[in-house]
């Protein structure tokens, strides 16, 4: 990674570049090449082609957008993919050259089918119609508009499938109905009813005589495809059936659930095969490689895993691809950053990297929920963590390993702090209190209560003596440590205070909140200094530099803004995160800034070194 020369300052804002890009984003589609040799993975920041067999990486096709669908023609020749724009992109896959852009939808793209010929690609964007385009040369060729149903709704198509001949067309609605079309023509034939619920998935059997649908209904629905008659209802899964999918030769049915089973069903008598049900990450996409012997699914959480598709064991998870980063904090040495995350095949996590290489250093894992904020102690030896599973843990920077368990918030954790001599933890929840541990006993020394909902942020100030907190009842509270009294509210916020941050002087104190804004108020007088407006979308977060020159923000617009602290001046805004920035944090030396976002990714940024 190349080294920053200066701390970021007003005076270098111009130069402020991105430096480097941690983890490969988070996944969100994945197909198999015909051939089966080709793996394409839809994600946060572009497409991911890997060689199936090692995966390694073959190729990258990046994206200023998030990338929602992909699908390999029939030859695996060209490749579309679905971008959260609206655009349908062709590639060439020998050469990952772009063939053709495709744009018609106002919607993020959900899905990009092919028809079996290769000729026509179908996509849908959520909406209530499906867009057929000609796939060699990228000519719309006409929009599928669905007859209304029985409520008189039009219903968003959520899945769509040509049959094995391509003759038909079955889409899914969000409206419990399946309809099935002439895929030549485009005219609509019938309307296929029983699911009491939104359809998220359809499949043809490779002989073309069957449908198979998944619901929200909890059921997989057996269709005669000729008829339109219901054959059969499947029953067992716990929660909505997010995929389905027919083994190569027809026998297996296979359905994903949103409970983390994966079931395998006889197709022709509906009954399940061998063991009832395979343990797995809940998944939203599944692919049959095309022997039959290997399932390719992704996460609800972004990650990627092969299972053998015989034992349901998990055989192997592509490494890299990551869920939503909630939470960045460097070390004080500046040496480590901390990176919160959502979850993954190894569940909710915590990465140190080392900040000079970018190289994982050590993952910590145990929380059961999302890993929504972390903070180095000041001495560096200790990292705390706030989780959703209503605890707090402390590990040992140094070797990874868990110290102590603070339990007693009875909802999720938001937000940790240390104070500036250590030897407190303020800890921040969904149920409006703010608590103080000892961090050498773990035990409770206070609890704080005034807030009427959810504490979302805390911080200390420099010389320890007081705490802020930020709540979703739009107020800032200024709280006396020792004493635990309320020195004063701070008003002026119209929806959550997300984020608060006292500058090193201790004399300001700056909010972000979901109004879009970023307010600047004198601590001792708690009067509102300036208010930095520029964000299109909530602020989740901001950080003063160490010097106290500059600001940073973090918004759901999914750009960074740095702003001169002592005039509220906007200097830079800093664009390449695909989706919300959750977290910023400047390095104790203030040369980079991290950020942290739901594209799945750590962001470096600073001012390069002149060669």
């Amino acid at each position: 990674m190349p080294q920053p020369e200066v701390a970021i300052s007003p005076e270098v804002a111009s130069q402020i570049a991105a430096l480097a890009r941690w983890g490969k984003g988070h996944a969100e589609q994945i197909a198999f090449s015909p051939d089966g040799r080709t793996l394409a993975v839809a994600s946060s920041l572009g497409v991911y082609l890997y060689a199936a067999e090692t995966l390694a990486e073959v190729r990258f096709l990046s994206s200023n957008v998030f990338v929602s669908s992909v699908a390999f023609s029939p030859d695996g020749r060209m490749l579309a993919s679905g971008y959260g724009d609206g655009m349908v992109q062709l590639w060439d896959v020998a050469s990952g050259q772009p063939l053709h852009r495709l744009e018609e939808h106002t919607n993020s793209v959900e899905g990009v089918a092919f028809s079996p010929d290769g000729r026509r690609l179908a996509s849908w964007d959520g909406g209530n119609t499906i867009q057929l385009w000609d796939a060699i040369s990228g000519q719309l060729l006409r929009t599928l508009y669905p007859p209304t149903t029985r409520t008189g709704r039009m219903g968003n198509v959520l899945s769509v499938a040509f049959s094995p001949d391509g003759r038909l067309l079955a889409s899914g609605s969000a409206e419990s109905a399946i309809r099935l079309w002439d895929a030549t023509t485009g005219r609509f034939l019938q309307t296929l009813e029983g699911h009491t619920d939104a359809v998220l998935s359809a499949a043809f059997s490779p002989d073309g005589r069957l449908l198979a649908s998944g619901s929200w209904d909890k059921t997989i629905r057996l269709w005669d495809a000729a008829s339109g008659r219901l054959v059969r209802a499947l029953e067992g899964h716990t929660t909505p059936v997010l995929s389905v999918a027919f083994s190569p030769n027809g026998q297996t049915l296979t359905s994903v659930s949103g409970d983390g089973t994966i079931r395998l069903w006889d197709a022709a008598t509906g009954q399940p095969l061998r063991a009832p049900e395979r343990r797995i990450v809940p998944a939203w996409s599944i692919a049959f490689s095309p022997d039959g012997r290997m399932l390719a699914s992704v996460s609800g959480r972004g990650t990627i895993g092969l299972w053998d598709v015989a034992s349901g064991q998990l055989v192997r998870v592509l490494e890299g691809h990551t869920d939503w980063v909630f939470s960045v904090a460097f070390s004080p040495d500046g040496r480590t950053l901390a990176s919160g995350y959502r979850g993954g095949y190894r569940g909710h996590t915590i990465q140190l990297w080392d900040a000079a290489s970018g190289q994982p250093v050590r993952m910590l894992e145990g929380h059961t929920g999302y890993v929504y904020s972390v903070a180095f102690s000041p001495d560096g030896r200790t990292l705390a963590s706030g989780s959703w599973d209503n605890t707090i843990r402390l590990w040992d920077a140094d070797s990874g390993q868990l110290v102590r368990v603070l339990e007693g918030h009875t909802d999720w954790v938001f937000s940790v702090a240390f104070s500036p001599d250590g030897r407190r933890l303020a800890s921040g929840s969904l149920g409006k209190t703010v608590r103080l541990w000892d961090t050498a006993t773990g035990r409770l020394l206070r609890k704080l209560e005034g807030h009427d909902t959810s504490v979302y942020s805390l911080a200390f100030s420099p010389d320890g003596r007081t705490l802020a907190s930020g709540s979703g009842d739009e107020t800032i509270r200024l709280w006396d440590v020792a004493s635990g009294r309320l020195v004063r509210t701070l008003e002026g916020h119209t929806n959550d205070v997300n984020s608060v941050a006292f500058s090193p002087d201790g004399r300001t104190l700056a909010s972000g909140s979901g109004d879009e804004t970023i307010r600047l108020w004198d601590v001792a007088s708690g009067r509102l200094v300036r208010t930095l407006e520029g964000h299109t979308n909530d602020v989740n977060s901001v950080a003063f530099s160490p010097d106290g020159q500059m600001l940073a923000s973090g918004s759901e617009d999914g750009t960074v803004r740095l702003w001169e602290a002592d005039s509220g001046q906007l200097v830079r805004v800093l664009e390449g995160h695909t989706d919300w920035v959750f977290s910023v944090a400047f390095s104790p030396d203030g040369r980079l800034l991290a950020s942290g976002s739901k594209d799945g990714t750590v962001r470096l940024w600073g001012v390069p070194r002149r060669r």
